[in-house]
């Protein structure tokens, strides 16, 4: 979902504030290429992507969603 301006420019300064200060967990369903979509500017985007990815450990899980997975699992399984 696209921030607003001013959402973005929280979100980074929040981001700066805890840059090297402690850790961040960050979760997302797209690629880093197409956060600019949700950022709004390429600048703001590119900046926020260098401090979040400076000594980083990127985990990438690709596969089945467990709740999907679960769900699916439920509805085939008859009820009592």
């Amino acid at each position: 979902m696209p921030l607003s301006k001013t959402g973005a420019e929280l979100l980074f300064e929040l981001i700066s504030q805890r840059y090297e200060r402690g850790s961040t967990l960050i979760t997302s369903n797209l690629p880093f290429d197409e956060w600019t979509e949700t950022f709004g500017s390429e600048r703001l985007t590119g900046a926020l992507l260098d401090s979040m990815t400076h000594r980083v450990s990127i985990l990438e899980m690709n596969g089945d969603s467990y709740r999907l997975a679960h769900s699916r699992a439920r509805k085939a399984s008859p009820t009592p």
